[in-house]
């Protein structure tokens, strides 16, 4: 049959719903929501299209509301990841031989199940499962990843019809091949588009995957599998596993046929497993292709020309939503002196204005953290704070566990630049705030690109065009996604290519056509019409 070039359909972003009172997809959400608590959830691992139910089961809870179980998942051991290793190997061949508009066509039809029939319910899963309010889980779990799913398939279109030049006697062409092996995804609980993306990206290109979701966020990760399933997705290509992490270590990166990590988390952990692949490189047929997005210590710096209401909302947005469990929430806040009071009396009043609670209730701005761990960590931050004589609580500091993992959002005024929660990453709802001297601009943007190791996201605000080329300048490397006049997080598929380096990760820019370039291993061909016949050159004959 004929092969014809049909093209791929645009990629658009997903516009977000609002959610409003009597809009028919709050009625349809709160529906859901009421269905998903109402069921306890049987959650299996996912492996060579199989559904695996080992009987050890973990229960799930949401983070705000301990005492209700949202069912259980099926806890897995080394056997299972062999399984799923063995499952993708098997799956590999078949999938990397079908055609790419036909691979194409199964993630967007994946798009347009979770931006369809599915949305309400990968909604409801995400608000339940990670604490996240109704407008966090609608950009998140809905409109991000269908965004990645789209726009990566008009990336993956790109790639392949990119060819080299060629000549009226050979003819020249690029032929992307998947990685000789499987991958390896390893998703964070904050983000159901970050989970997605991981094994799909490399899936779309030809890859086969080995996938392991955070434990807190396997409740929605099973919703994708869901789709991908629905979508046509053949068995073996991703596979799921809920295993421990060193568990999936040992027998991935100690496999010969270990071909990449796609990789989002802590920066301790993605240090470490690089320093494991580094040293197991003997044993893998090529060197695998490491991809990573991990810690920030993520800034907002306002110049004296800045407009104090702007500031202290990007502050009240970028440090709070979610509870600052955002790899991209501003942590850290460098703040002119003549605006500071009225950046302080801004920013306080709308945080004393939250509405905190479960995200059942969507006039909830703020809810729980993740979990325990999480909490424990957090609140042993924020009694070392107020034993502190170096530094000031100026809202919140209190915090509940009694119904679910609670934690007022905190701001602390610190006169120290250096003070450890300037340095350090915290994932949680803390925000330190350093007030500096009008005429010290310059002087802090230095002390801003040396005081921590992440380079992930950063903001400026100023009407003054000058203040904004410095900063811009002198901060070239302290933020891979640095923002003018906005707060440093809600990055958008296709918009703002999302990624840092230094100790924030490898910069290969979620959303983007140079992270799926990290997918494929390229073979150039070239084929001659006329082969010469005499092996002497021109200029061998005699004068």
């Amino acid at each position: 049959m004929q092969q014809r070039l049909y093209p791929v359909p645009e990629a658009v972003n997903e516009v977000p719903k609002t959610y409003a009172p009597g809009s028919p997809e709050r009625e349809e959400l709160r529906n859901e929501i009421e269905d998903a608590r109402s069921l306890k959830a049987d959650i299996p691992m996912f492996i060579g299209g199989r559904e695996i139910r080992t009987g050890k089961t973990i229960e799930i809870h949401p983070p705000h509301d301990l005492s209700h179980s949202l069912g259980h998942y099926h806890k897995g051991g080394s056997e299972h990841v062999s399984m799923a290793i063995n499952a993708a190997l098997q799956a590999r061949l078949s999938w990397a031989a079908m055609p790419w508009r036909e691979r194409a066509s199964i993630f967007l039809k994946a798009a347009a199940l979770i931006a369809g029939p599915y949305r309400s319910k990968i909604n409801a899963a995400t608000m339940l499962g990670q604490s996240k309010t109704v407008y966090q889980s609608e950009i998140d779990a809905v409109c991000e990843l269908v965004d990645f799913l789209r726009y990566n398939v008009q990336y993956m279109t790109e790639i392949f019809m990119h060819q080299p030049k060629s000549t009226l006697e050979a003819w020249n062409r690029i032929e992307q091949r998947p990685l000789e092996g499987f991958v390896f995804a390893l998703s964070p609980f904050n983000f159901t588009a970050i989970a997605g993306n991981l094994p799909t990206a490399p899936a779309m290109m030809g890859n086969t995957v080995v996938w392991k979701p955070a434990n807190t966020q396997i409740y929605s990760a099973r919703i994708i599998m869901e789709v991908l399933i629905e979508a046509g997705l053949p068995q073996g290509v991703i596979n799921l596993v809920y295993v421990d992490g060193p568990v999936a270590g040992d027998a991935i990166f100690s496999h010969r046929d270990f071909a990449g990590i796609h990789f989002t988390g802590s920066t301790g952990v993605f240090q470490a497993i690089w320093k494991t692949i580094g040293n197991n490189l003997p044993l893998y047929r090529s060197y695998p292709r490491i991809v990573g997005e991990t810690g920030g210590k993520d800034f907002i710096l306002a110049h004296a020309s800045a407009k104090p209401l702007q500031v202290a909302t990007a502050l009240s947005r970028g440090a709070f939503e979610y509870q600052g469990q955002k790899c991209s929430a501003a942590s850290r806040a460098y703040i002119s002196r003549s605006i500071w009071d009225k950046v302080r009396d801004h920013m306080t009043a709308q945080i004393s204005s939250f509405k905190i609670g479960g995200p059942e209730d969507f006039g909830n701005f703020f809810t729980a953290v993740i979990d325990e761990p999480s909490f424990s960590k957090l609140t042993a931050v924020i009694e070392k704070i107020k034993k502190s004589d170096e530094v000031e609580i100026i809202a919140g500091g209190k915090y509940d566990k009694s119904n679910g993992y609670f934690i007022e959002p905190t701001v602390v005024l610190t006169g120290d630049p250096c003070y450890f929660t300037m340095i350090h990453e915290l994932f949680g709802p803390i925000l330190t705030v350093y007030v500096f001297e009008d005429n010290q601009f310059e002087d802090t943007l230095e002390l801003i690109d040396r005081t921590s190791v992440y380079g992930l996201t950063g903001a400026v605000f100023a009407r003054d065009r000058g203040a904004i080329n410095l900063a811009a300048k002198k901060l070239v490397n302290a933020a891979g996604n640095f923002y003018i006049n906005d707060k440093p997080t809600g990055s958008v598929v296709g918009h703002q290519p999302f990624g840092g380096s230094r100790a924030s990760g490898t910069n290969d820019k979620a959303g983007s056509i140079l992270n799926l370039y990290r997918w494929v291993s390229p073979r150039t061909i070239k084929e001659s019409f006329l082969p010469p016949e005499d092996y002497r050159y021109p200029h061998q004959e005699d004068d």
